[in-house]
């Protein structure tokens, strides 16, 4: 079918330029809306008229969020631009919708000890290094064994937002816990290892230049799932690691079970651990730096919440 053979020019352009498996998935989904939107017709029959009027149906009947409807349209650029090459003047004229301006939510420092207790095993591992650590989830649970460094108690996170690579802090807390819990993914690995089980999970060109690093302990995830799954790159059986979507229901029963009412996620640990630091008074260009932002602009939101109310100033009623 032609749209089955579009969507595979699209597969193989996103994966030349080394896209996440996740953009991949979105943009094929937002790809097949727009198609279906339009009856079935081929993009290169369309053009700016049948974009824009797809973009107006999200905004107005569908009410999408203005980040939804950005994402939308960075996947329809893509199709044209990449997997169809054509260069479409109207293109240079689309609105983007503007996200709105808001303040991140921050837990304290005692509400972040609250959530915490309330979880246990892995999951207090992740979300303990979600916070100590200011990680994205995403750079969580991709985290291997040999991005972990004790001696100099600093994490590497690898491919990070923007395909950068940064060091982080190992916070103090979590290495005997840390240590413990490599020792019983060193279990797994080995019986694994024994059994002739599928290696880890690796991006195809890693894979090709290092063929035996699925089977090698530095290469393995930190954080491994229980069952093996196929990849979706190679088709093959392999160790791959836990899943965001577990960690992130294990986290909103731990905020209920905290009695916590913010609306919290696993996200608000890394905009708590940077507000905290601020708090601190470390200098904002050490607390961009570890969190990776590239511009100190985007640090800079949260100078607007940290324990000073109003932007510090007082109160007339105080």
């Amino acid at each position: 079918m032609p749209k089955t053979r579009l969507l595979d020019v699209v597969r193989d352009r996103i994966r030349v330029k080394h896209y996440s498996y996740r953009t991949e998935t979105s943009y094929l989904g937002w790809i097949r809306r727009f198609i279906r939107f339009h009856g079935g017709r081929h993009p290169r029959d369309m053009g700016g008229p049948e974009v824009e009027q797809f973009l107006s149906y999200l905004a107005t009947e569908r009410q999408v969020a203005a980040s939804t409807q950005n994402q939308a349209l960075s996947a329809i650029l893509f199709l044209y631009r990449e997997a169809l090459e054509i260069d479409l003047p109207w293109l240079d004229g689309v609105v983007w919708a503007k996200r709105p301006a808001r303040v991140p939510v921050v837990l304290s420092r005692d509400e972040v000890h609250r959530v915490l207790a309330q979880l246990e095993g892995t999951h207090w591992l992740a979300a303990s290094l979600l916070y100590g650590a200011g990680l994205r989830v995403s750079e969580c649970l991709r985290l291997r064994v040999k991005d972990l460094d004790f001696e100099y108690r600093q994490v590497t996170v690898r491919d990070g937002k923007g395909a950068k690579d940064r060091c982080t802090m190992l916070p103090d807390a979590v290495l005997e816990p840390l240590q413990f819990h490599l020792g019983r993914v060193r279990s797994l690995f080995d019986a694994d290892r024994a059994a002739s089980h599928p290696g880890a999970a690796l991006p195809p060109a890693l894979e090709r230049q290092y063929p035996a690093a699925p089977f090698e302990w530095p290469w393995q995830f930190v954080l491994p799932a229980r069952k093996f799954c196929r990849s979706p790159y190679t088709g093959r059986m392999v160790r791959f690691r836990v899943l965001p979507d577990v960690l992130q229901r294990a986290v909103k029963q731990a905020v209920r079970a905290a009695g916590i009412t913010k609306p919290a996620s696993c996200h608000t640990f890394r905009h708590s651990f940077a507000t905290h630091l601020l708090e601190s008074g470390y200098d904002i260009r050490t607390v961009q730096d570890l969190l990776g932002h590239s511009d100190v602009s985007t640090t800079m939101i949260y100078t607007h919440v940290i324990q000073r109310g109003g932007r510090g100033v007082r109160s007339p009623l105080d």
